[in-house]
């Protein structure tokens, strides 16, 4: 039941309501797509089985792991002593927080700004301090204004530190050995217990139901974290490496994710695969652009063609063979024989989400329910059905590409 106190302020809650969903709207296309970004450009994640990850991580994170985040926001930015007695400025302010921070939010979003949804939310506060009058925690302590800013500098340089260890064992013990692939099949394990480890150690300092550090001990939080490590490296040996070897090294195109709990059986030389994939390849060319060509390296092919010829001491351009020219008296047999390259193959276009929806119900009456439900799956599905990673639009080809050959 709605407080007294409260219940002649609905207005207020439903318009912060609104706000919050445009807000979790600005939350998922700049904090979601910051860590699930490089697992998309990568294609390790396609962008609906990311979508359905976003949404179980953050609402676990934020329940389970956000209890210290909700406590800053509420109480460590502003003081709330000056609205003791009056809900409804209390309610007031906070409303109007939110709907600055989601306007803020959004608006950076559309123009393509670097935004993040904790930063508006805390400038926000911190106007609505100004306004109100209340008490702003500028002092270095906890939960503060002046920790939150430095945390934005911080954070980075940590994330930049690691980031840089990760790349640089990756680039000696992987990149640069001469048999890197065999390296990286004995490395991947060992990089999968390292991550859950990582995860293990954050539940056992975040957890708001967890006790301190200090009271917990510091002997069991290494204990967990070392068995989650251990537990983790015994997994991944026993799963994923005969997983990654039946696929990856054998090249099996039957092999899909669902395979991974066959384990030591993937390593036998025909295993009894349930479900078997019919695909073409078991791995796909990453490399590939919207129409399925691959034009990756092309300028170090044109700056190898150029260089090819040892004996002048000027680069040489490639020399192309000269175009046939047709003649009156020639025969079908003598053109067919002067052609020198093959018919280029056809190129398949990866279907964007208003060629799949829109135009099959295009020319369909208003009164026809499948153009209504053609037009809702355009609108709902731009997301998880739009080819992100060789997505073409008159912004990412404003930079002509590199030709492939030298006129």
């Amino acid at each position: 039941m709605v407080p007294a106190a409260t219940a002649k302020y609905d207005w207020i809650l439903a318009l912060t309501t609104i706000a919050f969903v445009f807000s979790a709207f600005g939350n998922g296309a700049n904090d979601v797509a910051n860590s699930y970004a490089t697992s998309i450009a990568a294609r390790t994640l396609n962008m609906a089985t990311a979508g359905v990850l976003a949404i179980i991580t953050e609402f676990i994170g934020a329940v389970a792991m956000g209890a210290r985040v909700t406590d800053t926001i509420k109480n460590g930015i502003i003081g709330v002593d000056r609205f003791e007695g009056k809900p409804g400025a209390l309610m007031l302010a906070m409303g109007c927080a939110e709907v600055g921070s989601a306007s803020w939010l959004m608006f950076s979003t559309m123009v393509g700004f670097p935004v993040s949804t904790t930063q508006t939310i805390v400038g926000a506060l911190i106007g609505v301090g100004f306004a109100s009058q209340s008490s702003i925690s500028w002092a270095w302590e906890k939960g503060s204004v002046s920790q939150v800013a430095a945390s934005w500098g911080i954070a980075p340089l940590i994330a930049a530190a690691f980031s840089a260890l990760i790349f640089g064992t990756l680039k000696y013990a992987v990149l640069e050995r001469r048999d890197s692939f065999k390296w990286a099949m004995r490395l991947i394990p060992f990089y999968l217990s390292m991550t859950g480890a990582i995860l293990a150690l954050f539940i056992v300092v975040e957890a708001p139901t967890a006790p301190s550090l200090e009271e917990f001990g510091a002997g069991k939080a290494a204990g967990i974290i070392l068995g989650v490590f251990f537990g983790c490296l015994l997994v991944s040996y026993v799963f994923f490496v005969p997983y990654f070897h039946r696929r990856i090294l054998k090249n099996d195109p039957r092999i899909r994710f669902y395979h991974v709990p066959l384990g030591p059986l993937l390593l036998r030389e025909d295993p009894p695969l349930y479900f078997p994939s019919t695909r073409e390849s078991a791995v796909t060319n990453y490399y590939e652009d919207a129409y399925g060509e691959v034009l990756a390296g092309q300028k170090d092919m044109v700056k190898d063609q150029t260089t090819a010829n040892a004996d002048s001491v000027l680069p040489s351009p490639e020399i192309t063979p000269k175009q046939y020219t047709e003649r009156p008296d020639d025969d079908e047999e003598k053109k067919l024989d002067s052609t020198s390259t093959p018919a280029a193959k056809p190129r398949t276009k990866h279907v964007e989400p208003k060629e799949r929806f829109i135009d099959p119900v295009r020319d369909l009456s208003w009164t026809d329910p499948k153009r209504y439900w053609g037009y809702t799956k355009w609108l709902f599905l731009q997301g998880v059905t739009r080819d992100v990673v060789t997505h073409d639009s008159p912004r990412t080809t404003r930079h002509p590409r590199p030709s492939a050959s030298i006129r």
